[in-house]
Formats: structure tokens, C-alpha cells, sequence
């Protein structure tokens, strides 16, 4: 099929180019219409139920609205979460569905439970309403309505919250994608009819009538219609108030005719809302905030766009001096973002391109795989557009252009090839039979290599199948950016079937590049190097592998140490600082901390912008927060313009210092969709989030604040908070239901009297043309100071008196609920931790380490950890089951590819060194597991095995051709292959370089994934270079070493060995005992000989310290030089530099350091040297020992075969016992060649270290080492390390003298034929170093190493220690099974074999006894051996105690 597609495409080469054309077309079309954002949305399926009751306790909010309504949404269908908070009037309930159940029908379950909610709520305690369709990105546009200079006096607050409530908010609602528009700060207007208790008393008067009388006189009715003279007129009663003189002017009562007005009760006049929120700006008192809410999934940019242009037109409306001062824009964000793309983007294709035409060496060639570049990009596009997936950072971040052209580049490479071939031919023909020829050849030369293009972009669309499955925040970050990949891997391969093929046909030329071409030599010198490296490789096969397997292992134990993140943090270039007042801090305080912060910030930080505090709830309370809580949201300038601080942290830093002049106030920070997501995500603001549940508020305010104190300390912890949940101050009435019912009364009647004085009670609306107000009658301001006004409120009793509340009731302060939170219906409180300067996951262990030991907790009372970490969890747990499946996926492909497990093993050996190089480089950059990083390994296993593939493929057909060399096939094959291995890889590399080392806006997120990938194909390369061309020599048993006998050659070499083991040959070094092997080992071993000629040179180099420059001698003429005689004079003159006299002694400290180092070493080498000869001469012992047993039981077992035969001839034993007597002598003998292997192997191995050409030895038999631990062992080590101090301090100071001048003397004479004797002259100078930053930089440089050298030794000595503890634990438990083999085990063997033989011969067991017994002997002596050994060799680590 793929090559009916080809064959179509060249054939139809106008239909393709209309098919490219569309691709350009549709793709740019798409570019207008995807939603553009700065990061995904990541906010779970949420609806937020909110209830305002502005007049009930935290408490009660709970008990009345909250638990209400956590009851009713618990049964709904879907929901995974729900939390609430309760706080004084307000409660938020957030029901968390799953994200398959979409946006609206959660939304319409929840209206219907609503409803029958609200049945069970109180009418007058509110009604709960759901929060608009918006997410943690929805807070797209913020904004103040600001005051020009000049005007300030002109706008009062509740003016201008008019404005933005009847002028601005009005216009800016209704624009596609806003669902909400929010009001914050200022005064909301209201007309007062403020009562005077002492006017009513004095008059007799009941508030009630006030009441009554105010509904009655503000109404509009009307009367139907009167016919008259064929016209109808409708009748219209207009009762309404319209100013402050019509409510005057009512008439609440009548005294003997004489009518008692309101303003004779009431002073009237215009009044406000009761404020649980404010909002201040830039150090100028209150302001007025606007905030935009998005609709959820709506095109960001869009809405962004219609926003602000709707706000041009309304700034045009707006009475004289008032403007809109947008101090949060998200659009700023998209652009910084977008552009970091845009640069990754454009920087990775120049790189891929610039490395594809110098390795291609073609720039025709070069410029077709250009090309599809693009169009890749817009076809990506088109069904981002298509599939409604947004372009952001993660989403567009991943796009790596190297790994998208690869299957163009093999078909393009193959089709300049295979056209050179033809050079000849085409360049012999007429235009239209070349270019009939130009397509044969392309058709050909595509088909061949399109399986293999089309398989290795299969296996990278496969292994992001299980990204796809991800959920969750996870799910929504990575999910697009696999989406967006795939769509460009599959328009890679789309164009490689159409386009690719017509292009190259249409502009290759049929040439072959010249020997003087830049990529033919540049191929040809690395193909040489590579030559001599794979020849070494194939004859060092064993280090090859351990060297890969090592570093494996440390690349374990670096990922096991570094700790992990979620996703790294997104600089938004914006922060919010939120101060930590006392609980129960007024309105008026927090205004005033938030003024005095924005001018500190103003006054102090240049590089900030601008700086808006929001205090407490909005009108909309979708992020409820208390009166003493705040959001101080600094928006800075651009980081080109900063010049206190390089770095955020660091401009955190110098904020939070100069902000401690304030007492009593902590502070976090965060950023403003950072904070949005971690609100709406996991209920809480901090990163950290440490979650304890239970029922009395007071214990959880206790043990919060107990492990707020505990974790302090804990390095990486920054802004530990914990939640308020108590100490709110209140005014409590308690009533005296026995006076009430006296009195006639009853409470609810009190609480609205309450409620009516001192919060308002509205009755009505007056109305200033559109505008609507509420008319409130509340006490006059005087009279709700303080809680006597409180206890003198008059109450009218059913009789017409009047009597205090004070007398009804119990009124006194208390402290009741800040506020209470709630998860899964439980209460808890939070002790929220940022972290800074430390991965999350290392921080999160501590902490949990030091809760776990020192905090206890009552029964019931449980902690759980939230935040970002839980986010991490979630994820972590999700990849341990998404990378497997990748694995599988990947082996799985190979495997159907090459079917064979052999070879599909080989190509996934890529996979763990592809991890190694991975986790190497995060190491090295610093950087922390993170999510992002998880998704980079995953995308780096399908890239790592492609080269394996191209590689092991040709292997075969070189194979095929008759190829069976090892050393020839395997290094052709090997050099053949370079440069495709070397473009695939280094175009992939190089193309996530921009993202990997780009410090612009968002360019941390993508930064770990493209550390990971780079990382991971260079080890991955490196593999493919190296270790799979040895792993094939190893494991493909079908190519031979001509260079080697090839028949009999193990039987052989073995016979061989064994024979000089056994006799030696006359010119083998003769030893025997351990003290020979040493003493020949030092005269022989080239690394103790390197190690002393290093101690040697290093003595010599001690007196080079005093080394002067070379000495000058020079003759100068200068006809401006004139002697007393008027002519110029001849100068011979000579000059000496001196270094200043200290440096020369400082040198010579260095040198004498350098020596003790280097002699140091060779001692240190000496001592490794010891220890590795013991360790290979003792196992060659160990080996021995062993033989002679396998050799012993052998013998046994051919006798006893042999006998058993003879048995069964003369008929005395069944086949049975002939067979298996057969069969257990077979067994034996195979191990005991197999120990015989054993025995070559550590002959070899001492052979090596000894360093001898051939070594004979006749082992010791193996005896029980006894431990010695010498001091002198221990301080080799040690000195070696305290050398080091010292050469690194000597090197400090000596570095420090290069800021001491420099001396010159100068003595010259000069004359000439007119004079009679010498004109003599000297010179003294200094040079003094005025330029000396790079002496600075040296000397730093110094110190640091001096102290690196100093914790380095005070390193190793602890870990010496701890390795001497760990020894001498396991020489303690080797030394108890040795003693039970002394006194027992030994003697038991030798009496079961003698007992067995015995009883066998005399017929007492039968056959099968007989070998049970004898196996057991053997066996406890096979175990006395092996734990001999191990004791020995673990005396021996002790011995030569090294680390």
C-alpha cells in the first residue's frame, strides 16, 4: 500500500502540490483559531456552591448551609471531591466531579440538589447559588478604576464603585468567552435611614412603624387604562421615592394631628453596605477593582483581545478624570510564553537543518528536509484546530524537529545516493527520459526505505500512547503535548508517502560530492577515530560492559538521591505576597498594613511596576478569604530594567527583609495563577500542604501550631502557615428565654431587631434612572460603636413599652470560629509550606520524618499531605504503570520487527543507558525529578532505540552477503552506519538545545524534558557506537574471530590452562604464598611504577618555584633621544621582571604540597594495588579448594557409574539406577568444568594485576585469614585527604599573591662617536594589577576549592568509619557459621560420605539413599567453603579498609 502511495504521488505530482498547498492553507488558517494560551488548564471539573448570610457566625454557617449542603451533592453521580469553607456569612462548598462528565451537566445535577437543599436552610439564612463557569485561568483581566492626578478629591469611593457597577461592569458583560465580571473595594451605595433610639423613645415611636412606614409610602402601582376620544390612556400611580427630601418628608406616625416625619426619628442620608473585602493600590489608600472572569475552555486570546478593546471603548464614557488602570493582564504572559516558543521553535530549525546539510553534505538535500519542517507545523495545527487543543508552552513545548524529519532524511539520503550511482546514466540522457529516469530511481529508493522510516516513527507514536492515558492535573498538562507530537509525527509520515518523494525528484541533482566537500571529510576524520575506538571496544568487551553496567548503577543511586518535583514552577513574571495578620485584624487595619507594604515596595524596589492589595471577599466570593487576609499582587517591570536582584528568589528575599519593619506580620509568596491553582486544585495556597482532621478546633489549632514550630528549621521550607481557624473576637448574646417570655417577646423578633440595627435591613429600593439602590434602615452611626450601644438597644415589648436588651440578655465578648474547613465532610486544618531552593519530594520526606517521630496524636485525629505534593503522588504513581507499558509497547514493536527476542533484547539494552545519560544530566544541571522530566524519559526510550535498529539491520545484511568475520563485519557495519546514527542523533539533541538552555518566560517548564532527552541520546549514542557492536560480537554465535583457532579453541585454551596450572612452562613466573605475589606484583605493576614516577616528578617540580622571567637584553636608537651634543644616541641596555618576593615562596608551599599529594597517592595506590591482589589470590584459593572437591566427587560418581553399569549387565540392578547413576555423573562433571572456568578466570585476573606474562602459582591451601585493622591502613587514606587541605589552601593564598605587583629594574648606557665616555641610566618600576576582576574570579575559585577539599575529607572519614561498622557486623556473622562448620559441620560431612560409601557397598540403602546422602555431605562442605571465602574476603576489605 505505502508504495501505491509513492508510485501515486510522483505520478500525480500537481495533486500533491495542491495537497501541500492545502496543508499551508488549512495550517495557517488553524493558527487564527486555536486557543493561545501561557500553560494548559489544569483545574479539575469543579462547581463552587456559595451562600452569603452576612449575619451568621462561622458555626452556624456550618451546621446551617454547609453541612446541608455537603449531604445533598454527597450522592450525586460523579463526584470525586468535595470540600467547603465556613467563615463568618459565608460558605463555599466545592463539589469535585470527573472530568468525563463535562462542564454542564454537573452544573444541572447540582441545580436540582440545590433546590432541595435549600428547603432545609432557613429563608432568611441565605440561598446558596453556583459560582460561575470559570477555572484557575479565568481571572484573565485586572483592573482599578484609577484617578488622574488632580482629581482625586472630585471621586469618592463610593463613586466610583458606582461607576464600575453601573458603567463599566455593565458595558464590559455580554462579550463572548466573560462569564463574570467582579467587583471589588470601594463603598457600595445605599440610602440610610439611620434610627435615633433616643428620638423614638422620646416620640414613642416603634421601629416597626418605621418600617412600615417606609414600604408603604415607596411603591408604584397601577390603574388599567380610560378610554376617552378614541385614545386609551393607562393610569400609573407614581408613588416611588427619588431623593433623599422624599424620604424625609414621610409620615411615620400622627400625634394629635401633628405628623411625625421620618427625618424627625432618622437622620437620612447615603449610607453603605456592610465590607468583608477592600481593595488598596500603590500606596494611595482605597481603590475600586475590577476582575474579568473567563468562561471555561474559551479561546483565551480572544477574549483577552475583546476585553481590552471593549475597554477602550468604555474608557471613552467615563466621566472626567477617571480611567481603567489594568494592572493584571494575561495577555503579557501569552506574549512572554508564546515568544519562548516561537525562539525554541525557530532556533531548533536552524540547528536541525544547519546539522542535516553538514552531515547530508547536500544542500539540495538539506533544504527538502527543510521543508517539511513547516509543514510538519501546520499540520500539527490544523488538527490542534480540528481536535480543539490549546497551543501553550507543554503543548507546543515538546516539538522536536530532529525527531519529526527523520524518516525524511532516509529517504532523502537514500535517493541522493542511489541518484549518484546513476550519475552517469542521467547526465546521458534528454530532459524528459532524466526526469523519467529522476522518478524511477526516487520511487525505488523511497520504497525501499520507507518501512524502515515509517517502523521508527510507529515506535515514538506508540510510546506516547501510555502519556495519553494519563489523568488528573497530570493528564491535562501532558495529554496535549503527546496530542500535539503525534500529529506532527503523523504529518511527517504522511509527507514522507507524498511530498517528500516529489521533492526530492523534482530538485536533487544526480551528483557525487567531491573529497574536498566539508561533510565527506568531516565523516571521514570521525569515521577513522571511530575505527581505532571500535577496534578496542571488540578487544576490551568485558570493561566495555562493566563500565556500562557501573554506570548504570550510579545512575540508579543519582536518581534515587535527587529528589522530585511535580512540574517545575512557571515564572508568571508577577508575584503575590500575602501577609499573616491576627485573627479578627478589622477591615480598617488591613487596609492599613496593605497601604503601608505597597509604599515600602514603591519606595524601596524599582523594579517594581505597580502594586494592588485585595483584602477579603470580593462581591463574588469564589476565593473566600477573612478581613485580616490579603492578596498584595506586585506586578514588576521587565528583568532587563531590575537592579536589586538578578533573580525572584532573591527579590523575594530583599522584599521579605524590607518588609519586617512591619511587627506582627509574616508573609508567603506565590504568584497569581500559581495561587488560582492550587486554591481551586487542592483547597489550599501553599505547595505543601499538611492536612490534620478532626473534630474540636482548639486541638487542631494546637497541633497545627505544634508542627508549624516543629518544622521551622527544615531546609527548602519557606512561609510555614497555619490556617486560622479560632480567635475570631465576637460580641455574644445570650438570651434569658424566662425574661423574654415575660416580657411577651420571642427571639426571633430580637434577632431581627439586632440584625436591623447594627448590619441594616432592607426595604426597599430607590432608583436614579437605571440605577438601583437598596434604601436600609440600620442605627445611627453613633449608635453602634461599641457593645454598650449593643446593650442599650431598646426592644418595643407588646404593650407598648420599651426595655434594653441588657435586661433580656447576656452580651459579652468571646472568641468563637475564624473559620472551618472541611474535606470529605471532615473538619481539618492546614499547615501550608512553600518551598524554595530544594526539590518538594526531599522537603515532604523530612517533614514527614520529623511528624511522624515527635508528634502525637488523640484518638480519631489523623494527617494527611496535600498540595503539590499530592499532585506529585498522583502523577508518580500513574507513570510507575505508563512507563512500563512504554517499555512493553517498544519491545513489543521490535520484537514483531526482527522476530527475535535476541536482538529485540539487544536494541532495548538502548533503553537503561539511554536512562543513564538522562538522569546524569539532570544531575549535573541540578535539577529534580519532575513530572515533566517523567515525560521526557518516556518520549526519550522510542528515540533511543531507533539508531540500535538502523545499525543491528545492516549487521544482518552484511551477514546476508556472506560476511562472518566478527572484527570485519562489525566494524564495517559499524562505520558504514556513523553518519546516519550521528545526524538522527544530534539532530534530535540539538533540537530540544534552544529548550533546554533558554532562560525566557515559561522556559523552566520545558527545560527538565529537554534535559532529559539531550541527555539520554548522548549516552544513547554512545551505546550504539560502542556497547552494541560488542554486545553483538558477544552474543551472535553465527560470526567467528578468524584471527583466532576457531575449532577446539575453548577445549583447547582450557586443557592449556589447566596444564600450566598444573606443571607451568619454563618460562612462567614461578610463585607460591601470597607475600611472593605481592613482592612481584610491585616490581611488575605499571599503575604503582606511574604512581611513584608521579611522586617523583612532583619532588623535582619543589625548587621551580623560584623561576625568574627571561632576561632581556635590548639596544635601542631614537633620533628623539638626543645627547648633549645634539645626536642621537645608542642604548644597550638589559631588564629583569621579578614576581613580588612572596610569590615565589607561596609557589613553592604549592609545590611541596603538590609532592605530599602526589606521594600520597602512590601510596594510596600501593595499597589498592594489596588490596586487589588479596581479594583475586584468596578467591583463586577459594576456586582451588573447591575443584578438588567437584574433582573428588567426580571421581566418586564414575566409579559409581561404572559400577552401576556393571550391576545392570550382570542383572543385579534395574535400568533406573544405571541411568541415574549416568545422569548424576554427568551433572558433576559439568560443574566441575564449570569451576575449572572459574579457576582460569582468577588465574587470569592475578595474571593481570601482577602484570607478569605468564604466572604460575601453587595456592596455599585456604586457611581462615585473621582480621588486623592497622592504624597505618586507616591513615593512608586520611593523609591522603589532609594533603589535599593542604595543597588547596596553599593554592588559596598562592592565588591571592596574584594581586601583589610585579617588580622590573632596567640599566642601560647609551653613547655615540661625539662623546667620551657612557651615558649610564636605571630603571625600577612596578606593575600593579589595576584591571584585576579575573584574579577576583581565580581567588574565589580557590576558596571555594579549599573548602570543597575540607568537607570532602570530613566526608570520607565518616564514610570510612561507617564502612568499618558495616565490616565488622558481617565478619561477626561469617565468623558464627564458620564456627559451627569448625566444631560440627565438617566432621559430619566426612561421616555421612564415609557412612554412605560404606553402607551402599554392604547393600544397607539402596541407590537413591546413597546419593542423598553423599549430596548432603558435599554440600556442607561446598557451604563450609563458600563461607570461608566470604569471611576471608570481607577480612581482607577490612584489612585494606578503602572506600
Amino acid at each position: 500500500m505505502l508504495n501505491a502511495i509513492i508510485n501515486f504521488s510522483i505520478r500525480n505530482k500537481l495533486i500533491i502540490l495542491l495537497f501541500t498547498i492545502a496543508i499551508i492553507v488549512f495550517g495557517l488558517f488553524s493558527l487564527t483559531q486555536i486557543s493561545v494560551g501561557a500553560v494548559p488548564d489544569i483545574t479539575n471539573n469543579q462547581v463552587q456552591v456559595i451562600t452569603t448570610s452576612e449575619n451568621l457566625s462561622t458555626v452556624d454557617m456550618e451546621q446551617f448551609i454547609t453541612y446541608p449542603v455537603e449531604l445533598e451533592m454527597a450522592n450525586l453521580p460523579g463526584v470525586k471531591e468535595i470540600r467547603s469553607v465556613s467563615k463568618f456569612g459565608l460558605s463555599v462548598v466545592t463539589v469535585v466531579f470527573e472530568d468525563a462528565m463535562g462542564t454542564y451537566l454537573p452544573r444541572q445535577l447540582l441545580a436540582e440538589k440545590i433546590k432541595s437543599a435549600s428547603e432545609q436552610i432557613p429563608a432568611s439564612f441565605g440561598t446558596p447559588q453556583m459560582g460561575p463557569i470559570t477555572t484557575g485561568l479565568g481571572e484573565i483581566y485586572q483592573y482599578v478604576l484609577d484617578v488622574k492626578p488632580g482629581y482625586e478629591e472630585r471621586y469618592s469611593a463610593t463613586e466610583l464603585r458606582t461607576i464600575q457597577d453601573w458603567i463599566v461592569k455593565r458595558q464590559l458583560s455580554g462579550i463572548p468567552g466573560v462569564v463574570e465580571i467582579n467587583s471589588w473595594g470601594g463603598y457600595l451605595k445605599q440610602y440610610e435611614v439611620a434610627l435615633n433610639t433616643q428620638k423614638l423613645h422620646a416620640m414613642n415611636i416603634a421601629a416597626s412603624e418605621v418600617f412600615a412606614a417606609l414600604e408603604k409610602n415607596n411603591s408604584v402601582a397601577g390603574g388599567g387604562y380610560i378610554e376617552k376620544s378614541n385614545q386609551s390612556y393607562f393610569i400609573r400611580g407614581e408613588g416611588l421615592a427619588t431623593s433623599l427630601e422624599d424620604i424625609e418628608q414621610m409620615v411615620v406616625a400622627n400625634h394629635n394631628g401633628i405628623p411625625v416625619y421620618i427625618k424627625d426619628v432618622a437622620n437620612v442620608g447615603f449610607g453603605h453596605a456592610t465590607r468583608f473585602g477592600a481593595i488598596t493600590g500603590n500606596g494611595q489608600g482605597e481603590k475600586v477593582l475590577g476582575q474579568v472572569m473567563m468562561l471555561k475552555d474559551a479561546n483565551t486570546n480572544k477574549v483577552i483581545e475583546a476585553v481590552k478593546e471593549r475597554v477602550e471603548e468604555i474608557s471613552s464614557t467615563l466621566p472626567e478624570g477617571v480611567y481603567i488602570n489594568a494592572f493584571l493582564d494575561r495577555s503579557e504572559l501569552i506574549a512572554k510564553t508564546t515568544f519562548t516558543i516561537s525562539e525554541n521553535l525557530i532556533l531548533g530549525f536552524l540547528i536541525v537543518i544547519f546539522v542535516v546539510v553538514l552531515l547530508l553534505g547536500n544542500w539540495r538535500s538539506g533544504l527538502v528536509v527543510a521543508s517539511v519542517i513547516p509543514l510538519c507545523l501546520l499540520f500539527a495545527l490544523g488538527m490542534m484546530n480540528i481536535f480543539d487543543v490549546d497551543a501553550n508552552l507543554l503543548s507546543l513545548g515538546a516539538i522536536d524537529f530532529g525527531i519529526i524529519i527523520d524518516g525524511a532524511v532516509i529517504i532523502v539520503e537514500f535517493v541522493a545516493y542511489k541518484m549518484s550511482q546513476r550519475q552517469d546514466a542521467i547526465g546521458a540522457l534528454s530532459k524528459s527520459e532524466t526526469r523519467a529516469l529522476k522518478d524511477e530511481i526516487t520511487q525505488d529508493a523511497a520504497s525501499t526505505m520507507m518501512n524502515s522510516a515509517v517502523f521508527g516513527q510507529l515506535i515514538i507514536l506508540i510510546v506516547f500512547i501510555p502519556i495519553l492515558s494519563l489523568s488528573g492535573v497530570e493528564g491535562k498538562m501532558f495529554i496535549p503535548m503527546a496530542l500535539v507530537f503525534s500529529f506532527a509525527v503523523i504529518g511527517a509520515m504522511l509527507l514522507c508517502f507524498t511530498y517528500v518523494p516529489v521533492a526530492a525528484s523534482v530538485f536533487l541533482k544526480a551528483e557525487t560530492p567531491s573529497d574536498r566537500n566539508i561533510s565527506v571529510r568531516l565523516v571521514n576524520y570521525l569515521k577513522g577515530k571511530y575505527e581505532r575506538v571500535i577496534h578496542w571496544a571488540l578487544g576490551a568487551r568485558r570493561l566495555i560492559i562493566g563500565v556500562s553496567v557501573a554506570l548504570l548503577v550510579a545512575a540508579v543511586y543519582l536518581f534515587t538521591t535527587m529528589g522530585g518535583e511535580f512540574v517545575p514552577q512557571l515564572d508568571e513574571g508577577d508575584f503575590v505576597i500575602q501577609p499573616i495578620l491576627k485573627t479578627g485584624t478589622s477591615l480598617s487595619g488591613t487596609i492599613e498594613r496593605t497601604t503601608q507594604i505597597e509604599k515600602i515596595l514603591l519606595d524601596n524596589f524599582p523594579e517594581v511596576k505597580q502594586v494592588v492589595s485585595r483584602i477579603g471577599a470580593a462581591e463574588v466570593p469564589t476565593d473566600p478569604m477573612s478581613m485580616e487576609d490579603s492578596d498584595v499582587i506586585i506586578t514588576l517591570k521587565d528583568k532587563s530594567e531590575w537592579v536589586s536582584a538578578e533573580t525572584k528568589d532573591e527579590l523575594a528575599a530583599q522584599f521579605k527583609e524590607a518588609l519586617s519593619v512591619i511587627p506582627g506580620m509574616e508573609i508567603e509568596f506565590t504568584q497569581p495563577i500559581e495561587m488560582r491553582f492550587n486554591e481551586l486544585i487542592t483547597g489550599v495556597r501553599a505547595d505543601i500542604a499538611i492536612k490534620i482532621f478532626g473534630e474540636d478546633l482548639e486541638i487542631l489549632n494546637k497541633k497545627g501550631n505544634e508542627i508549624r514550630d516543629l518544622i521551622q528549621d527544615v531546609e527548602g521550607a519557606a512561609d510555614i502557615s497555619v490556617e486560622k481557624v479560632t480567635g475570631l473576637p465576637q460580641m455574644s448574646v445570650r438570651f434569658n428565654r424566662k425574661k423574654i417570655a415575660r416580657y411577651g417577646l420571642n427571639i426571633s423578633d430580637l434577632n431581627d431587631l439586632i440584625k436591623m440595627g447594627f448590619s441594616g435591613q432592607s426595604v426597599g429600593n430607590i432608583f436614579e434612572g437605571e440605577k438601583r439602590f437598596d434604601l436600609v434602615v440600620r442605627l445611627d452611626q453613633d449608635q453602634r460603636q461599641d457593645i454598650n450601644n449593643l446593650k442599650n438597644l431598646y426592644v418595643d415589648t407588646p404593650t407598648g413599652a420599651k426595655v434594653r436588651l441588657s435586661e433580656l440578655a447576656a452580651i459579652e465578648y468571646t472568641q468563637g470560629a475564624a473559620k472551618i474547613s472541611r474535606d470529605q465532610t471532615q473538619r481539618r486544618i492546614v499547615v501550608g509550606v512553600n518551598v524554595r531552593n530544594r526539590d518538594l519530594q526531599s522537603v515532604v520526606d523530612e517533614i514527614q520524618a520529623i511528624v511522624s517521630k515527635n508528634v502525637k496524636l488523640p484518638t480519631g485525629y489523623t494527617i494527611d499531605y496535600g498540595g503539590q505534593f499530592e499532585n506529585l503522588q498522583s502523577a508518580t504513581a500513574r507513570l510507575k504503570i505508563a512507563v512500563p507499558v512504554a517499555l512493553l509497547l517498544i519491545f513489543m514493536m521490535l520484537y514483531f520487527a526482527f522476530k527475535s527476542v535476541k536482538e529485540a533484547l539487544l536494541i532495548f539494552t538502548a533503553i537503561p543507558l539511554s536512562a543513564v545519560g538522562g538522569i546524569f544530566l539532570l544531575w549535573l544541571r541540578g535539577m529534580p525529578f519532575s513530572i515533566s522530566a517523567g515525560v521526557g524519559f518516556i518520549a526519550l526510550f522510542g528515540i533511543a532505540v531507533l539508531n540500535g535498529i538502523v545499525m543491528l539491520e545492516h549487521f544482518k545484511e552484511l551477514k546476508k552477503q556472506g560476511m562472518i568475520d566478527r572484527n570485519e563485519l562489525i566494524t564495517k557495519g559499524a562505520t558504514d552506519r556513523l553518519r546516519a546514527v550521528l545526524l538522527t542523533a544530534t539532530a534530535a539533541a540539538l533540537g530540544f538545545l534552544p529548550m533546554a538552555v533558554s532562560t525566557n518566560a515559561g522556559a523552566e517548564v520545558q527545560r527538565p524534558l529537554a534535559t532529559v532527552v539531550i541527555g539520554g541520546l548522548i549516552s544513547a549514542t554512545l551505546l550504539t557506537l560502542v556497547v552494541l557492536p560488542v554486545l553483538v560480537s558477544w552474543f551472535d554465535k553465527d560470526l567467528k574471530d578468524t584471527s583466532k583457532p576457531a575449532k577446539g579453541f575453548n577445549k583447547g585454551v582450557s586443557v592449556l590452562l589447566l596444564l600450566l596450572l598444573a606443571g607451568g612452562v619454563a618460562q612462567a613466573q614461578e610463585v607460591s604464598g601470597f607475600d611472593q605475589v605481592r613482592e612481584l606484583a610491585y616490581e611488575n605493576n605499571a599503575g604503582i611504577k606511574a604512581a611513584n614516577l608521579r611522586s617523583d616528578e612532583a619532588n623535582a617540580a619543589i625548587g621551580s618555584a623560584f623561576s625568574f622571567d627571561k632576561t632581556e637584553v635590548y639596544y635601542h636608537y631614537d633620533e628623539n633621544n638626543l645627547a648633549t651634543n645634539n645626536r642621537p644616541i645608542d642604548v644597550f641596555g638589559v631588564s629583569q621582571t621579578f614576581s613580588f618576593p612572596t610569590v615565589y615562596f607561596a609557589q613553592a608551599k604549592v609545590n611541596k604540597a603538590t609532592y605530599a599529594v602526589a606521594s600520597s597517592r602512590a601510596e594510596l595506590s600501593k595499597m589498592q594495588l594489596e588490596q586487589s591482589l588479596a581479594n583475586a589470590y584468596y578467591s583463586l584459593q577459594y576456586v582451588n579448594e573447591k575443584l578438588q572437591l567437584y574433582q573428588n566427587l567426580d571421581s566418586i560418581y564414575q566409579n559409581f557409574a561404572y559400577a552401576a553399569k556393571r550391576r545392570f549387565e550382570l542383572g543385579e540392578s534395574n535400568y533406573l539406577e544405571k541411568i541415574s547413576a549416568q545422569a548424576k555423573q554427568k551433572e558433576i562433571e559439568t560443574l566441575r568444568k564449570q569451576v575449572q572456568e572459574e579457576l582460569l578466570a582468577a588465574q587470569k585476573l592475578l595474571t593481570q594485576l601482577v602484570q607478569v606474562d605468564t604466572l604460575q602459582i601453587t595456592p596455599d591451601p585456604i586457611e581462615r585469614l585473621v582480621p588486623s585493622v592497622s592504624q597505618e591502613n586507616l591513615e593512608v587514606a586520611n593523609t591522603y585527604y589532609d594533603y589535599q587541605i593542604d595543597l588547596a589552601e596553599a593554592q588559596r593564598k598562592f592565588s591571592a599573591q596574584e594581586l601583589l605587583p610585579d617588580l622590573t629594574v632596567n640599566y642601560f648606557q647609551g653613547s655615540n662617536d661625539g662623546l667620551d665616555q657612557n651615558l649610564i641610566g636605571y630603571q625600577f618600576g612596578v606593575k600593579i594589577p589595576l584591571f584585576f576582576s579575573g584574579a577576583s574570579s581565580r581567588i574565589k575559585t580557590a576558596k571555594i576549592a579549599a573548602e570543597a577539599a575540607s568537607q570532602e575529607a570530613a566526608n570520607y572519614k565518616i564514610q570510612l568509619q561507617s564502612r568499618v561498622t558495616q565490616l565488622r557486623s558481617a565478619l561477626n556473622t561469617y565468623a558464627e557459621q564458620l564456627n559451627y562448620y569448625d566444631s560440627e559441620g565438617n566432621a559430619l560431612a566426612s561421616e555421612l560420605e564415609k557412612t554412605a560409601i560404606t553402607s551402599y557397598k554392604n547393600g544397607e540403602v539402596n541407590f537413591f539413599e546413597y546419593i542423598q546422602i553423599l549430596q548432603q555431605a558435599y554440600d556442607i562442605k561446598l557451604a563450609y567453603l563458600e563461607s570461608l571465602n566470604n569471611y576471608n574476603q570481607t577480612v581482607i576489605q577490612l584489612n585494606y579498609i578503602l572506600l
